[in-house]
């Protein structure tokens, strides 16, 4: 996993999950809703979860299952 965070941006836990009733995952990034899996993509999500050793490989699955969302001309508020 050498190289793949050089920033540490996933050191502060920047993404966060939730399941519901119905197994939909919701992923969050900063407490804002950046994704929802339904299915067998959020039981295929939910396995590579369990299989993760570490809180930065947590982070990591999640910020690779997000995508390229963020492009760098966001507002913040």
């Amino acid at each position: 996993m050498d190289g793949i965070d050089k920033r540490n941006r996933l050191d502060e836990n920047p993404f966060s999950y939730k399941i519901s009733k119905d197994n939909t995952v919701f992923i969050e990034f900063h407490g804002k809703r950046v994704k929802i899996l339904k299915a067998k993509e959020a039981d295929k999500f939910l396995k590579r979860i369990e299989e993760a050793e570490n809180d930065k490989e947590q982070q990591l699955i999640l910020a690779k299952i997000t995508g390229n969302f963020k492009r760098g001309n966001e507002r913040k508020k």
